[in-house]
């Protein structure tokens, strides 16, 4: 009987505190829709994105800069858009550069040592003489884009792809790239020529062996 009271006593409090937590979830739900960042556009085995218009109006739009958010899915809270603007010879460092769009950019020459490219759309954009070094370039596309000269020294590259990619002159020295990357690699015609920084042998660097075919 004493339970029975004790619960008759009650009620009113323990709806009172359901309702609060109730509450208390939803805003959190809420809160997290408006503050969900922008998921990446790219990965290096899908060939065709629909992208948004390039907003001309930002003048600020053609700045590297290094994600704040630092996720594996390569989210951000807004869109990092980098279409044809020229950065050659800038230096990107060690910045967080997920989920980046670049078509038609000059980023000749720049400096990505240690930097990150998860999930990055590379497409059409000049690449030459850029310094991968010690770089994960993860899941990102360079398609149609020149390398030409590029260094990649240990970098990852693990699911990225180079179709249509111009990558003659280029360094791999000790990079990091999946079997079935490697293979579809070795298959560039323009896999050749030496690097004139590093001086290696573009074919040999990246390790096509005689079991892979390049024809």
């Amino acid at each position: 009987m004493n339970s029975i009271k004790n619960h008759d006593r009650e009620p009113s409090n323990d709806t009172s505190e359901n309702n609060i937590f109730a509450n208390l979830a939803l805003a959190s739900l809420f809160s997290l829709s408006l503050l969900s960042p922008l998921p990446a556009f790219a990965d290096g085995q899908t060939e065709k994105f629909k992208l948004p218009p390039i907003d001309v109006k930002d003048l600020n739009r053609c700045t590297l800069a290094s994600s704040s958010i630092g996720q594996a899915n390569a989210a951000r809270d807004k869109l990092y858009d980098l279409r044809q603007c020229n950065l050659s010879g800038s230096s990107a460092k060690g910045f967080d550069l997920s989920g980046v769009i670049m078509t038609k950019t000059d980023v000749s020459k720049v400096n990505f040592q240690e930097a990150q490219f998860s999930k990055a759309y590379l497409h059409e954009s000049n690449f030459e003489q850029a310094d991968f070094s010690n770089a994960i370039v993860d899941r990102a596309s360079f398609a149609g884009s020149s390398l030409r000269g590029a260094v990649f020294q240990n970098a990852v590259l693990t699911g990225t792809s180079f179709a249509g990619a111009d990558v003659e002159n280029a360094d791999f020295t000790e990079a990091a790239i999946g079997s079935f990357d490697l293979k579809n690699l070795c298959k560039n015609p323009t896999l050749k020529g030496e690097n004139p920084i590093t001086g290696a042998d573009t074919y040999l660097s990246v390790g096509c062996g005689p079991n892979i075919s390049n024809k």
